[in-house]
Parts: structure tokens; sequence; C-alpha cells
């Protein structure tokens, strides 16, 4: 028997992978270049070659236990001064080694920083349509997740749903700019406003509320800037991932990153440091740290993503879908051509067409098409796409 959390964790977010899955059971059947698989954001783009040999290098010249023994709870520090460093000269921020924490991917960062500061009870707003594992990385620890639903005509969020859904007991607010899951890449305004709602509840409930940008898109946008959120909020602390800027999901590696102005900096940095020791939430690996030292600015060639997006909106809004532009990451949100998103859904796999049900991501009525795929791939779905659309309108 497993635990009712862990059973209600499944049944909400669980089926994006299992479609991910029917698509291979699909594609051994009818062939992988007839199975449209928009499922699961996995990088198709090879990761930048200094990557390779960064890893090489690191592995073969330094002496073994350098790379594979316990590295120090929060990493070593030659690899956070030089991302500090990097972030300093990129952003304008004075961000001290200190402050920089070696972490397992974005996942991991973001469950240690719920583990610190969360107690039973406490709330975490997000904007919605929102990442599905948030409301895990929450609930799981006897916290409340509260949506903000953003406007779905723009994908930004609403100031006033923001508002109302701070209340005394609100400890964080998590931000994904680029989205996961519509793609939208949030302004200068937006990000303005939060922050002026921000400190006028601070000052009204006497405490901080910090908010938690989780950033593994941030170099994944096409068409405008992405605002650096420590530039517009004191209490921010940004998570970080390179897993899709330089396509190494499997090597689970990033960074929590907190400026010493920060409210509670020096009790954070010991909570974090505790956690990632007694918690089990474990420290970033070695070789992967090191290979950063090489690494830590590259990114994969964003123009492939871009030309697969521009084939998808332009094919689908003329077939006649309504899909918001999205100007980031590599997903896009379509409205589905029934109320039911997850029928449409296994309707679409008639066609081979698979992607996942918004009702996961708190976006019901709506769909995520996740185009991590060569164009050719995208351009040749859209076939399939007409011959569903047509089922639905004759």
């Amino acid at each position: 028997m497993i635990s009712k959390k862990m059973a209600a964790a499944l049944e909400s977010g669980i089926c994006i992978r299992d479609i991910f899955e029917e698509g291979k059971k699909l594609a051994a059947v009818y062939g992988a270049e007839n199975i449209f698989n928009f499922t699961i954001g996995n990088p198709s783009i090879e990761p930048p070659q200094v990557v390779t040999d960064a890893l090489v290098k690191y592995a073969k010249t330094k002496p073994g236990l350098a790379v594979h023994g316990y590295p120090a709870n929060v990493g070593f520090q030659d690899v956070r001064e030089c991302i500090a460093a990097y972030l300093n000269k990129t952003y304008g921020t004075n961000y001290d080694y200190n402050g920089i924490i070696m972490t397992v991917g974005a996942a991991n960062a973001m469950v240690c920083l719920c583990n610190v500061i969360l107690d039973a009870g406490d709330e975490v707003v997000t904007f919605a349509p929102y990442f599905w594992e948030y409301r895990n990385y929450v609930e799981n620890l006897y916290g409340k997740l509260v949506p903000a639903l953003c406007n779905m005509q723009t994908l930004q969020p609403d100031p006033e749903t923001f508002r109302a859904a701070i209340s005394e007991k609100t400890k964080a607010v998590f931000i994904n700019t680029p989205n996961n899951p519509t793609g939208a890449v949030y302004t200068e305004e937006s990000i303005k406003n939060i922050a002026a709602i921000l400190e006028e509840k601070q000052a009204e409930y006497g405490h901080p509320i910090y908010l938690i940008s989780d950033e593994p898109y941030r170099l994944l946008s096409y068409d405008k800037p992405v605002p650096y959120l420590t530039n517009y909020y004191k209490n921010t602390i940004v998570v970080y991932s390179y897993s899709k800027t330089l396509s190494i999901p499997g090597e689970r590696i990033g960074y929590i990153s907190i400026l010493p102005n920060v409210e509670g900096y020096k009790e954070l940095l010991t909570g974090i440091n505790a956690a990632i020791r007694y918690l089990g939430i474990v420290n970033a690996p070695s070789l992967q740290q090191k290979m950063l030292l090489d690494c830590y600015d590259a990114c994969v060639d964003i123009s492939i993503y871009k030309k697969t997006r521009d084939i998808l909106y332009k094919g689908l809004t003329e077939i006649g879908y309504n899909v918001i532009h999205p100007d980031g990451a590599f997903y896009m949100f379509m409205q589905a051509l029934e109320d039911d998103d997850v029928a449409f859904c296994e309707r679409a796999k008639e066609e081979r067409l698979l992607f996942a049900p918004g009702t996961a991501f708190y976006g019901p009525g709506w769909v995520r098409i996740s185009y991590p795929v060569p164009a050719e791939v995208a351009e040749r779905s859209l076939p399939a796409f007409k011959r569903l659309y047509d089922k639905y309108k004759g």
C-alpha cells in the first residue's frame, strides 16, 4: 500500500509521463516517423561540444576523489565563485559565492527551499497555468499551493487576482518565466506589478514573502528580454538549471542564488546547508559541478527551437486552432476543441498526436504542446492536426 499523499500525487500529474511512454509503444507499432509526440520537455538539440569536452577533461585530469568523492554540501567554492561572477557581470548583481548553492537541478532546489521555509499550513502562491509538480513540492510538506490565474488571452499575471491570492499565511510565491506550460515570458510591467503587490503585502503582514524564481528556460527566449527579478524585488531567490540551456537534463545540475540583502540571508543559507545534509535532498554531483567551470555561460542554438515554434504556431493558427503565441521555452498552449481537454487528448491519439491536457497544469480546456522536436517533425505533424480539426468542425 502506498500513502494517500503519494496516490493523490500520482493521480494529479503522472499522466503526462504515461502519455510519453504510450508514444514509445505506438512508435514500435506504427513506426516512429508516424507518431507525433509533443508530451514532455526532453531537449532534442545535442549539447554544445564544450560540455562533452569539459566532462572528459575533468574526469581525466583531476584526481579520482576530486570528481567522484563527496563535495561540500553547498558545492565547490571555485564553481560557486565562477557562477557568482557570471551573474554579477550579466545582470548587474552583487552575489557573493556564499549565496550560490549547487543543487541537483531545479526540482531539487525547489524542494530544498520548501523544506527550509515552510511549516504545515503555510501557503505558496503561483501563477496558473503552472508546472504541475509545484503542488507536490508544497503539499508534500503539508503546505498549500494557491493558484493566481493569469489572463488567458495574454498569459500575463493578473494583478488583482494575484493580490487576492495572498494571505497572512503566504510564505512564498513561485514564478516561472519563460513559462512551462505556456511559453509565456512575463513582461517588465507584469514583474513590476508583482513586486509592488508583494511589497504592499509584506508591509501589511509584517513578515517577508519570498519570490522564488524558477528559471530553467531563462536563456530560451526568442522575442523579448526576460527581466532578472532581483532587480525588481529584494526578497527574490533564483533557482537555475542547466538542463534545457545545455541539453543535459540527465546530468541534473543547477543552483540556488541568494543575494546578501535578502531578509534572513544567513538563516536561509544555514537551513539549505542542513537540508542538503539531513533531509536526503543530497548534494550536486562533483564531476558535473567541475564541468561548469568551462561551460557556465554556454547555450544551445535556440534558433532551432524558434524555427520549430514558428512552423507550429503558423500552421496551427492557419488551420483554425486558438494558440497563444509563446515567446520562450519550448511549449505552447492550444485551446482544446471541446471542453474536456483530457478527452480531446485521447481523441488526438487517433491521428497519432500526443500532447498533455491543460488540466494537469491548472489550465482546463487547453492542452500543452511541447515542441523540442526537429522542424521536419513539426511540419509533418500539421496534416494530422488538420484531420483532427476537421473531425470536430466537419
